[in-house]
């Protein structure tokens, strides 16, 4: 069930980006994966990101993308 939860929640959050950076989902999986960004921040932080509000989840990415070289 666990990753159930992580899966819907990783798949939220890429459409969320997606909204908030005028991108398609796809444009953003294919970031956030050229980083790591999927598992290495997602999915092992996912006790304390799922607490979190969407705004901040988002921000989050943008910061984590930021420190890697990466604008949006």
């Amino acid at each position: 069930m666990q990753d159930k939860n992580i899966f819907e929640f990783v798949i939220y959050v890429i459409h969320a980006c997606a909204d908030k950076w005028n991108k398609l989902p796809s444009e953003v999986y294919k970031l956030l994966d050229s980083k790591d960004c999927i598992n290495n921040f997602l999915v092992s932080n996912y006790d304390i990101l799922h607490t979190q509000s969407t705004a901040n989840i988002v921000e989050d990415l943008k910061e984590y993308l930021k420190v890697r070289g990466v604008s949006v």
